[in-house]
């Protein structure tokens, strides 16, 4: 946050008039370098005797003589130059062309069938020599792994379904609801689950990670309700085989179930009222001097979501 608001005021062009006339003493010389006018130059001291409350240069025989504060202030404004110009040329940027980079990221399937084709896509299409090792998701963030590097990254649910951690920095991809799937000899008539009747069916227990529960259990046990589950499957598509030709019912995310089952042998209706919704939300370790390569890699990831429709 700034100091004053009159700081708000000042722009590069008066930081640049500051560095040149400290380090040329003369107006008209800022004038020829800067290619402006002295008018504009007048100006512009203006605006950063006002902003810093203090006369920063003295008009004399032999120059503009800087004050105590503007000869403290001109390494600071160097600085400030200096860091804007490494923003716009991306010095220490990441370059994918230049050699082969393998990403190691824990997942969920829901990434594997929503994201990553995608991705891959994009890399191959731009020639970009990058591996991505995905590793199924467990029960907890794997803290200490994103920490020591041995995983790049981690995508999982939220909000707040999985213990998370003050050295952690997240972003969420995307949000997104649950859908009831069902064969479509044995859809509800009423098009949709009530509590009663969605607990009085017997379920599929899709596992895209390791959990002997997920947020739908999590729900129901908040109303003292539990479900019977008939299979737990280690897929989603696996999981939907499972309810053709039964009544079974198969709870997805919306997004994979628009991905995966086919409307000519299943049909999908509303859960009960209100199964919350989640987020898909992407986990790192920002370590100062945060490798740019990482950076680069989850400005892919957010670019193809974007692309994709999915934000």
């Amino acid at each position: 946050m700034l100091n004053s608001n009159l700081l708000r005021k000042l722009d590069m062009q008066d930081l640049m008039v500051f560095v040149a006339v400290y380090e040329q003493s003369s107006v008209t010389e800022v004038s020829e370098t800067l290619c402006v006018s002295q008018s504009t130059v007048s100006y512009c001291l203006k605006k950063l005797r006002t902003s810093f409350d203090d006369e920063l240069f003295i008009n004399t025989r032999n120059g503009m003589w800087p004050t105590n504060k503007a000869t403290t202030m001109y390494g600071h404004v160097l600085k400030i130059l200096k860091s804007i110009n490494i923003c716009h040329s991306g010095l220490h940027a990441f370059d994918p062309t230049q050699k082969e980079i393998t990403f190691n990221i824990c997942a969920p399937e829901y990434f594997e069938l929503l994201i990553l084709p995608n991705l891959l896509k994009r890399f191959i299409g731009s020639s970009f020599p990058v591996i991505v090792n995905i590793q199924k998701f467990h029960r907890d963030i794997p803290i200490e792994e994103l920490i020591d590097g041995r995983f790049d990254l981690v995508i999982c649910f939220g909000p707040n379904f999985h213990r998370s951690s003050k050295n952690l920095k997240s972003q969420i991809l995307l949000e997104d609801d649950l859908v009831c799937v069902v064969d479509k000899n044995f859809a509800p008539t009423e098009g949709e689950f009530s509590l009663d009747s969605f607990v009085a069916r017997q379920h599929i227990f899709p596992t895209p990670w390791t959990s002997d529960t997920n947020m739908v259990d999590g729900w129901l046990s908040k109303w003292a309700y539990s479900r019977q589950i008939v299979a737990r499957a280690n897929s989603y598509v696996a999981a939907l085989n499972m309810i053709t030709g039964t009544d079974f019912v198969l709870t997805l995310p919306r997004r994979i179930q628009m991905l995966i089952s086919n409307e000519d042998k299943f049909s999908h209706c509303k859960p009960p009222t209100g199964l919350p919704n989640f987020t898909l939300d992407m986990l790192w370790n920002e370590k100062p001097g945060q490798d740019s390569a990482n950076n680069w890699f989850r400005e892919q990831i957010v670019s193809v979501c974007a692309q994709d429709g999915l934000l």
